[in-house]
């Protein structure tokens, strides 16, 4: 079942007296319980892909269902209530808040969607248990290595069980050895029947997904599948 459907996505920025064409009707189906990985260089449209993904952002044309609702055009509060409840966000810079400890930064989002207070810390506490840090729930993020804050921003994406989870360069800001580590919790995440997409521009961090889809110029250059030995199949022609 498709849990995200987009056909002929465009998205047109006016600058000035200038359009600037991030998307040129783009089309794309994820499956419930995949893990695709977005790929681009700078500039070539895959963070305007990811914020409309992400329902940050609207196209200018075109159609996106998210669960096989149309999304394309929803009003502010309607895309924020699907951005809370069913998208879970990680991103390169953690965005977790200095002064509250890691289960409060868990908790954030249930505040947000009305959870009660005893059931909020439940499944804080379940959340960074997942992704083994019950030991540091305390802990303020300045308490922290970038490996455990990632892994408290994990652990919020996480809990409020969304259909997605929506990773934006998720080692950017990590050294090489930690960035496996995260990688491996993705890979486990992923085993466990989540939903992941990755956004990224390095190569090495691509090929942990089981399917690869290159954006250049706007449009979909290839959409592969990953093999398990690192090579990779073509699944859809060079866009026209």
């Amino acid at each position: 079942m498709n849990v995200i459907n987009i056909k002929n996505i465009s998205k047109t920025y006016v600058m000035g007296e200038e359009e600037v064409h991030a998307l040129q009707r783009v089309s794309l189906q994820i499956d419930r319980g995949e893990y695709v990985a977005i790929m681009g260089p700078s500039g070539s449209g895959k963070s305007t892909l990811m914020n409309i993904l992400g329902c940050l952002d609207t196209p200018t044309t075109g159609l996106y269902e998210f669960n096989g609702v149309n999304v394309s055009d929803m009003n502010d509060n309607d895309l924020a209530k699907i951005r809370n409840k069913e998208i879970g966000f990680v991103f390169q810079t953690f965005n977790l808040i200095p002064r509250s400890n890691a289960l409060h930064n868990v908790e954030l989002p249930l505040i947000y969607g009305g959870i009660p207070s005893t059931e909020r810390k439940h499944l804080a506490e379940e959340a960074l248990s997942h992704v083994q840090l019950a030991d540091r729930m305390h802990h303020k993020p300045n308490e922290l290595s970038g490996g455990q804050r990632q892994r408290v921003a994990i652990a919020r994406a996480l809990v409020t069980k969304p259909s997605i989870i929506l990773a934006d360069e998720p080692t950017g800001n990590l050294d090489s050895k930690t960035g496996d580590e995260i990688m491996a919790l993705f890979e486990e995440l992923h085993g466990q029947g989540n939903t992941i997409i990755l956004v990224t521009h390095e190569e090495y961090i691509a090929e942990h997904a089981h399917r690869i889809i290159r954006i250049r110029d706007g449009s979909i250059e290839r959409d592969e599948l990953v093999k398990k030995d690192g090579e990779a199949r073509s699944k859809m022609a060079t866009a026209e």
